[in-house]
């Protein structure tokens, strides 16, 4: 089976490296010819706008599907006039505009944040009255890992916030005073088969996820309503392949923020921790194949690699430890690679994932 991806980051990468063993190829298009995918692969390094590579790039292939939710529409309806694309091209679009996001969730009768959307400063004041502040303005489209988006703590900060990111849509979204943030994972099959990760446990720092615990220590009432709101999301666009829905704690709610349509972050702990990866199941869910259980083995902790490369050979000499570098250039705030700690209980990942972070700072900063 020759499997095509849009798009040749780390994501693309731990595609290719899982469905290797199933006995796949895999090829890639990516705009930047020094991908980390370039050890794993065929890239054909073009402009997403570039038909005639597109077109090049879909010969041979037998599936298509993208990496992460930034990539242009237009690009993948053009593959996917000549090859079978998971997931839905209308999950894509979904995903890519969080006004059509939050109505999604609405007409799903899942819960989210009051929002409005804002066209205008006029738009942005009659918003903040309605909804309240605090309040955080995002941008509706291309915001990740915190970009794209102003928290509002009083109406002295309106005036701010909009010169900062007036001029695109926007969106008002109410402050959530959370308790925890937390994701949840799903894979679904061509056949409709659904399996369910265990609920995870994320921390962010300047809106970058730096520590995912897996499996979350959340009770099954809020694991069930987690399950559902994924099934109807899955139901409704036909889903096929691997979806993320991350939410935040608040008290007995869950407040759902934002999906992604592909394998995730908060996911990249299944390599060691679970069953069966995301990555091999969003493989075999677009393949056609039947998907691999999806429980836990042991207790998880995925710590992310960001901005510096740390001393590895450290790191692999603590028990438990699994490191995974990307094989990209270092840079502030970018993602290099992650690390997966594992242990037996809870208190054990979280005693090695301590001694993972002290190898992992630079010499004189306290981890």
């Amino acid at each position: 089976m020759n499997v095509g991806v849009l798009g040749a980051g780390q994501l693309g990468r731990m595609l290719a490296l899982a469905g290797h063993g199933l006995g796949m190829r895999f090829s890639f298009f990516d705009p930047n010819p020094d991908s980390p995918v370039r050890d794993v692969g065929e890239l054909t390094a073009a402009d997403y706008s570039d038909s005639v590579a597109l077109e090049r790039f879909t010969e041979g292939l037998d599936v298509a599907t993208y990496e992460f939710e930034s990539i242009p529409v237009e690009a993948v309806e053009a593959v996917a006039k000549r090859v079978p694309v998971f997931p839905s091209v209308q999950a894509l679009k979904v995903s890519q505009d969080r006004v059509l996001e939050k109505r999604c969730f609405q007409h799903m009768s899942i819960r989210t944040a009051p929002c409005r959307d804002v066209a205008s400063r006029g738009d942005l004041d009659k918003a903040a009255h309605e909804i309240g502040l605090p309040a955080v303005l995002k941008t509706r489209r291309l915001g990740y890992d915190g970009k794209g988006q102003v928290v509002i703590r009083d109406e002295n900060g309106l005036a701010d916030a909009w010169e900062k990111l007036g001029g695109v849509p926007l969106i008002l979204e109410q402050f959530i005073e959370f308790d925890r943030e937390l994701s949840i994972i799903g894979a679904r099959s061509r056949s409709g088969e659904i399996v369910f990760y265990p609920m995870v446990e994320n921390e962010h720092r300047e809106g970058i996820l730096s520590r995912s615990v897996a499996p979350a220590d959340v009770g099954e009432t809020k694991v069930r309503a987690a399950r559902e709101y994924v099934r109807r999301i899955m139901s409704s666009f036909d889903y096929v392949g691997v979806l993320a829905l991350e939410m935040f704690e608040s008290g007995e709610k869950l407040i759902a923020n934002e999906i992604a349509p592909r394998v995730h972050n908060s996911g990249h702990w299944t390599i060691e921790g679970a069953e069966t990866s995301q990555f091999e199941n969003h493989v075999r869910a677009i393949c056609g194949r039947e998907l691999g259980g999806a429980g836990a083995v042991g207790h998880s902790v995925m710590l992310n690699v960001l901005g510096t490369v740390p001393d590895v050979a450290r790191i692999e000499g603590i028990a438990g430890a699994h490191v995974h570098m990307y094989g990209k250039a270092p840079a502030p705030r970018r993602k290099l690679g992650h690390v997966t700690v594992t242990g037996h209980d809870a208190a054990e990942a979280r005693d090695r994932a301590a001694s993972v972070l002290r190898a992992m700072a630079p010499e004189g900063v306290p981890a």
